[in-house]
C-alpha cells in the first residue's frame, strides 16, 4: 500500500484550516485517512503548526512519502533533519 504525508481541508468557505494525514495514494483530498498527525493554518500570522513530530518521524521510517507542502512544514518543524540523521545513522550502523 503507498502511503503519502499530505494535507486534508477543514474549515469553511475562505477560512481553510488543514489536517496534515496518513492516507493512501488512491483515496481523495478529503476522503478516508489513516491517521491523523497535525494540523496547519495558514491563515494565522505566523502559520500556525501543530505537529505531533514522533508520528511522522515514525511514518516516514516506514516508507511514508510527503507532498511538497508537506515537506517543506515537516522541514520548518526540523522533522526532515531529524529524519536524515537517523537515515544516516543506519547506513553506517
Amino acid at each position: 500500500m503507498a502511503v503519502r504525508l499530505r494535507l486534508k481541508r477543514i474549515g469553511t468557505n475562505k477560512r481553510p484550516i488543514f489536517r496534515i494525514v496518513v492516507a493512501d495514494v488512491r483515496t481523495p483530498r478529503d476522503g478516508r485517512v489513516i491517521e491523523s498527525i497535525g494540523v496547519y493554518n495558514p491563515l494565522q500570522k505566523s502559520a500556525a503548526l501543530t505537529l505531533d513530530e514522533e508520528k511522522a518521524l515514525s511514518w516516514l521510517q516506514r516508507g511514508a512519502r510527503p507532498t511538497a507542502t508537506v515537506r517543506e512544514l515537516l522541514s520548518t518543524a526540523g522533522v526532515l533533519e531529524r529524519f536524515a540523521g537517523l537515515r544516516k545513522a543506519r547506513k553506517s550502523a
